[in-house]
């Protein structure tokens, strides 16, 4: 079975859902049987986004993605440091 990827504003629109079912006294099981996730899922989410609004978790997942691409060049620039210093220590 192919898995679905949910968009951000799925996720928010999910939680809302599950905010006003649990205030009905339903389970997270239930809850995430009507969305049509799994309860794992639903948990994870909700310690995600959690008390995030639409515009935030967009924000978020932006900066998530700076962030790994700042990691990349940041990877990248210590293993040129790497090879210059063995290249210039004569160890090749």
């Amino acid at each position: 079975m192919a898995r679905k990827s949910y968009q951000t504003e799925e996720i928010i629109k999910h939680l809302r859902t599950m905010e006003i079912e649990k205030s009905k006294g339903k389970t997270m099981e239930e809850i995430a049987r009507h969305i049509g996730i799994h309860a794992v899922t639903l948990a994870k989410w909700k310690r995600e986004y959690g008390g995030l609004q639409l515009d935030q978790a967009k924000r978020l997942k932006e900066l998530e993605k700076e962030n790994a691409r700042l990691k990349r060049i940041v990877a990248d620039q210590a293993l040129d440091n790497s090879i210059m210093k063995e290249a210039l220590s004569g160890n090749y």
